[in-house]
């Protein structure tokens, strides 16, 4: 128990980065996907092209929240030996 404590610790510790559109939106997230920043480049900050933005961001945290899980799989795959959980589970995070 006190073993999954510590890596509970360490996946909290772990930082991921994520982009979409080719760089042109950015996410940052911890390993128990919490969103610590979002970078937007400035070309594509147009009135006319919200949607796509939307679309970006969307899809950036998205890819931010899969790397996320996969280092938390990692982590606990150490301690436990066992094959990585089946996906959406969150070790009770």
């Amino acid at each position: 128990q006190q073993e999954m404590e510590k890596v509970k610790d360490e996946i909290a510790r772990k930082i991921v980065n994520a982009e979409s559109g080719g760089g042109m939106v950015k996410v940052t997230m911890t390993g128990t996907n919490q969103v610590i920043s979002l970078k937007i480049s400035p070309e594509i900050v147009d009135p006319g092209e919200i949607e796509m933005l939307e679309d970006l961001i969307v899809a950036a945290v998205n890819n931010a929240f899969k790397a996320s899980q996969e280092v938390a799989a990692e982590e606990m795959e150490k301690v436990t030996g066992m094959l990585p959980s089946l996906p959406g589970m969150n070790f009770g995070m």
